[in-house]
């Protein structure tokens, strides 16, 4: 049987707090001290961590030995002016909850304060892990080399999800969250000057097609049924109107949730930009970084989790996300169980990243309770 817990009003007034302070990544040193004033507020220890951000603590278990898991929630804010017309609105100039990192703080304080008031419940430890510098890519892989995980046999996250109402939640086996490839490449060619074209390589005209050419990899080389987008989202040629330029770039992403698609296109990719770069007479430099997998729960905690969800909240097929998430990096190192708790759910709402975005107090609840049922049955699962 889950528990069902209700949340009071201290976890609405830490929300609001914590959305008006947010911090940038691996900046997040106010909110640190927070989130440890508050862990030590209820009893809970707080361990060493030898990152400059972030937070560790420590909940032993009263009802015997077992294993130990993990809890874990992104702090850092983005670099976004705030236009949400919230009350509790950023005051800290040019920094946003855009993504809703707040929701994801309050909701595992919640679980915390209750895990720590009842830890005649369960057998093993939890540790709490508040990760700095999810934004970046980089704070997952921080808290791994700095060895916070390595005691860790199971790693339980959330990601708040607009396009869920409050109290609805979404968990299972598939991917639900991309893969994320960024690239950028150079072209080098010989500068001359506009009137004599004839003179140089430019490499303007070879960027254009280049870029079209790539619009071309996914449907000819993806099968429809697996969801890949690669957006160019920068390019840059040339400084002034008389001189044709002697290099040109773009960049930008890739996304998918099948490894084998990835690998695939990227070698598509090189061998279009390469190729046509030479039928122009030029070079091209191309940087592919496959920096983060698709983000996939552990097939049978997933599913022993999901059994218990409609105790508590309503189940809800996964819509999967184009946007990233390095929660992956702890799959390379534990069991992950990750779920999408809605946030929002009205129509036209503003996604993540957004200056306009709005995560409501309403899906504070479902973080709760998904934390500690999720922990309690993990623990049990992993006896």
């Amino acid at each position: 049987m889950s528990e069902h817990i209700d949340i009071d009003h201290e976890l609405i007034t830490i929300r609001h707090y914590l959305h008006a302070h947010p911090e940038r990544s691996f900046r997040e040193f106010g909110t640190s001290i927070y989130l440890t004033d508050q862990l030590k507020a209820h009893g809970i220890e707080i361990l060493h961590n030898p990152l400059e951000t972030g937070v560790v603590g420590l909940i032993q278990g009263e009802a015997g030995p077992g294993p130990r898991i993990g809890l874990r929630a992104d702090i850092d804010g983005l670099p976004i002016v705030e236009d949400s017309g919230l009350e509790f609105s950023s005051v800290n100039e040019g920094v946003m909850h855009g993504c809703g990192h707040d929701l994801h703080m309050t909701g595992l304080l919640g679980a915390a304060f209750w895990l720590a008031e009842h830890r005649d419940k369960f057998a093993g430890s939890i540790k709490i892990l508040f990760q700095p510098s999810e934004e970046t890519g980089q704070g997952a892989r921080a808290m791994i080399d700095a060895g916070l995980v390595d005691d860790v046999e199971a790693i339980i996250g959330t990601h708040n999800n607009p396009n869920y109402a409050p109290g609805q939640l979404a968990i299972g086996v598939e991917p639900m969250m991309a893969g994320c490839v960024k690239f950028r490449v150079t072209l080098h060619a010989q500068g001359t000057h506009a009137g004599y074209p004839y003179k140089g390589t430019g490499p303007i005209e070879a960027l254009a097609s280049i870029i079209l050419s790539l619009q071309t990899i996914v449907s000819r080389n993806v099968t429809p049924f697996h969801p890949l987008v690669l957006s160019v989202t920068e390019v840059h040629g040339g400084h002034v109107w008389n001189v044709v330029p002697a290099e040109a770039g773009f960049q930008g992403t890739v996304r998918y949730f099948h490894k084998s698609d990835g690998n695939l296109v990227g070698r598509r990719f090189k061998e279009v930009v390469e190729h046509t770069a030479e039928a122009y007479g030029i070079s091209a430099d191309v940087v592919w970084d496959d920096f983060q997998d698709p983000l996939v729960s552990d097939p049978g905690l997933a599913k022993a989790v999901a059994a218990d969800v409609n105790d508590y909240a309503q189940l809800e097929p996964i819509r999967q996300s184009m946007a990233g998430e390095d929660f992956c990096e702890f799959a390379k190192v534990t069991l992950p169980v990750f779920a999408f708790v809605g946030s929002n759910g009205q129509e036209g709402c503003a996604d993540w990243h957004s200056p306009h975005f709005v995560g409501l107090d309403e899906s504070i609840p479902t973080f709760v309770n998904f934390y500690v049922n999720t922990a309690l049955r993990v623990l049990n699962e992993l006896k």
